[in-house]
């Protein structure tokens, strides 16, 4: 009965180690280069009334500046953020994820043990770009793939990866507001088909750091989960009305339904093959949009004119 699960597992481990897991990969098999940033500024451009993400909001009279920090699934989604914030909000953004990070490695202070480069910390970009929210997505490091998690893993010891993570969030949390005035954006993760559980508790702690420290939560991982079924993970859901008007992001329209994951990798959303050097997704993907479009909502509900 295992079997499948076990496959399963050494499939997503090749994975993770061509593309950048959302988190880690497997310290014996690390990708061939090393986890890169794409650090790209994009400067407030005019928006037009709801033509992108359908969410109903006009660029509010003072535009947002953004900066979103994350994992391969922020690498992955990280154009399509951007053009959906510059779009509905006339938004300034800043992108700088690294595939295969957590949350440690974008703390100040963890040196060589961290895939980030000290220029590229969460709180040494806030005291330099100034933004009016930091938005952070990570899945969750499993798997201790990078160094600054000293070998803590989810599936030795679950007990010590919770700890450790939520200790992290607070340190994470505690530099950035010490760096500058700002809001930060936790993106709930979507189901992981491996470990559930994992994600609903690294979930439940990002609620409980926002709570505690006046932070925002973009349910992302809801848009991507099935009605009712929250944590549980699926391939396809039905398309949105969104997709159904937009032909090209309901991939089977006879079916009325849209692909979320390809189907060799359940972990990123991105629908184009993976490649060992990680990237912003290059192809249209259902998944992709549909986070952007709650981050961007969040972003707008809470901006100020």
């Amino acid at each position: 009965m295992r079997r499948p699960w076990i496959v399963g597992l050494l499939l997503a481990a090749v994975l993770l180690g061509a593309c950048g897991d959302p988190a880690s990969g497997p310290e014996a098999a690390p990708p061939p280069d090393a986890p890169q940033a794409s650090v790209t500024t994009q400067q407030r451009k005019p928006a037009s009334p709801s033509t992108g993400t359908g969410t109903g909001k006009k660029a509010p009279a003072k535009a947002p500046a953004v900066l979103y920090l994350g994992d391969s699934l922020a690498m992955e989604a990280q154009d399509v953020l951007g053009q959906e914030l510059r779009r509905e909000l006339g938004a300034t953004y800043t992108s700088a994820p690294y595939s295969g990070t957590t949350l440690c490695d974008y703390l100040e202070g963890t040196g060589e043990r961290s895939l980030v480069p000290v220029a590229d910390k969460a709180a040494a970009l806030v005291r330099r770009l100034r933004p009016d929210f930091v938005v952070l997505q990570f899945w969750g490091n499993a798997w201790g793939y990078t160094p600054c998690m000293d070998g803590i893993t989810h599936d030795a010891s679950p007990g010590k990866y919770f700890k450790r993570y939520e200790a992290d969030l607070k340190r994470l949390t505690d530099q950035i507001a010490a760096a500058g005035e700002t809001r930060i954006v936790w993106v709930l993760q979507g189901p992981d088909p491996i470990t559930p559980d994992r994600v609903r508790r690294v979930n439940a702690l990002y609620e409980v750091r926002a709570g505690a420290s006046g932070g925002l939560l973009a349910d992302a991982g809801k848009a991507l989960s099935a009605a009712g079924a929250r944590h549980s993970w699926v391939q396809y859901l039905p398309c949105t009305a969104y997709e159904r008007e937009h032909a090209e992001y309901c991939t089977q329209p006879d079916r009325d339904r849209t692909a979320l994951h390809r189907d060799d990798d359940y972990l990123h959303f991105c629908l184009a093959p993976t490649t060992s050097k990680p990237r912003p997704c290059p192809v249209r993907s259902p998944g992709i949009l549909r986070i952007a479009r709650e981050i961007t909502r969040v972003i707008g509900t809470h901006t100020v004119g």
